[in-house]
């Protein structure tokens, strides 16, 4: 009886590996998901999903990924985790490019983050109006696609200058969110000051025009009416010869104490 009962022991001992290793090596077989590629496009919502980020994801398309970004903006998935959600589901993405992070625009393209670029950006909201201050500026990286061609080079061609609209903090900067400060404006008190060959000479006028920094304003004379062509040099100043010229020779120029970020 002990005998026969070793025996059955055995055999199915022997049945269970033989299973077991029938099952190892099914399993490859079995994990092989089904291929798919990173998509170029994608239009997700409040929640990235496997089928916004892959093509042919068949009936796993619903299978959420990560929350989408507000409108507007970007949200960054860590691709192994994308890629190893995407096997549980059964689809094999083999990430031939080895990237690191997708970046997954609302509605626009899926872009690794091998295509980012450095370029300034802004490190806080700023409203319609506001002057931006070098502290109000910082360098980031940020998708290619969303450097703006105009992207300024050095800080100090924005810094100083007003915004144009709201700019989003975060956001890449571009020359044409900005534009230079009125410092005249129409109707203002304004001292016109001429300077030659040793001879200085100041007038109090009423400005006909609102100019920028190094823009032509119009001063009118109080005393004979007659209309004045000057150089903004300044809040509620103007300068007449070879000032004006020195100022028109570099309009946009700016106060010294906005200094250079870098």
């Amino acid at each position: 009886m002990d005998r026969g009962r070793r025996h059955f022991r055995t055999g199915l001992l022997a049945l269970t590996a033989l299973g077991a290793a029938a099952l190892l090596a099914a399993a490859p077989a079995a994990w092989a998901g089904h291929p798919v590629e990173l998509k170029t496009e994608v239009s997700s919502g409040s929640t990235v999903t496997l089928g916004d980020l892959f093509d042919a994801a068949g009936s796993e398309a619903a299978v959420v990924v990560g929350n989408g970004a507000p409108a507007g903006e970007s949200a960054v998935l860590d691709a192994a985790v994308v890629r190893n959600l995407a096997r549980q589901h059964g689809l094999d993405w083999d990430n031939p490019g080895n990237i690191t992070r997708i970046v997954v625009p609302r509605g626009g393209p899926a872009t690794p983050a091998a295509h980012m670029a450095e370029t300034l950006t802004y490190a806080r909201s700023l409203s319609t109006g506001d002057i931006v201050q070098p502290e109000d500026l910082t360098y980031a990286k940020v998708a290619v696609f969303a450097v703006p061609p105009d992207a300024p080079s050095d800080p100090a061609q924005i810094i100083g200058k007003v915004a144009r609209r709201p700019l989003r903090s975060g956001a890449a900067a571009a020359t044409h969110d900005v534009t230079l400060p009125m410092v005249i404006k129409t109707g203002d008190a304004v001292q016109v000051a001429y300077n030659a060959d040793g001879v200085s000479l100041v007038l109090q006028g009423k400005a006909n025009s609102t100019a920028a920094l190094g823009e032509p304003v119009e001063i009118v004379n109080p005393i004979s009416k007659k209309v004045i062509q000057a150089i903004a040099s300044g809040p509620d100043e103007a300068v007449v010869g070879p000032d004006a010229e020195q100022f028109r020779a570099r309009p946009g120029a700016l106060p010294a104490q906005f200094a250079a970020l870098r």
